[in-house]
């Protein structure tokens, strides 16, 4: 079955599994995590942390790939009028060309605001792994002087 037939194309088969499987591979690096975490609501967070990473990627990934399938399409189009030397056909290459243009321009957008978002979410988990661990620290200083008082 092609790429056309299934209405998926390779690449993004390929992407969607690539995704599954890191996805699959990063809940059980949680549940380890999730053990030295202070609190229901801090597991929370992590998890929806996680799972906000997850779908940005997924979603950018998928809009560019719906975009870079476009494009193929667009392609191989100014190819066939390119290999038949009809001038009309030639003249609507120009036009084809110029959404080519246009879709990578928004790829690149996609890719942009892709980067962004999961930095910024990337920085969200590092700040809550952080205050995890301050919270530990306190914990453990408070279990001391519990048992020095005593």
């Amino acid at each position: 079955m092609s790429w056309v037939e299934s209405g998926r194309s390779v690449e993004e088969s390929t992407m969607d599994d690539a995704i599954k499987a890191s996805k699959n591979n990063n809940n059980n690096k949680n549940k380890k995590s999730k053990r030295r975490l202070n609190g229901e609501a801090e597991e929370e967070e992590e998890e929806e942390c996680d799972d906000e990473a997850w779908d940005t990627l997924s979603r950018g990934f998928k809009q560019a790939q719906s975009v870079l399938d476009q494009n193929r399409a667009l392609i191989q189009q100014v190819n066939d009028n390119h290999r038949s030397k009809v001038p009309d056909n030639l003249a609507e290459n120009v036009s084809l060309i110029r959404q080519i243009n246009g879709n990578i321009s928004k790829v690149i957008s996609i890719y942009s605001d892709l980067s962004v978002n999961f930095s910024a979410i990337v920085h969200q988990r590092r700040e809550l792994d952080t205050a995890a661990e301050n919270g530990e620290e306190e914990e453990e200083e408070d279990e001391h002087k519990h048992k020095d008082e005593n």
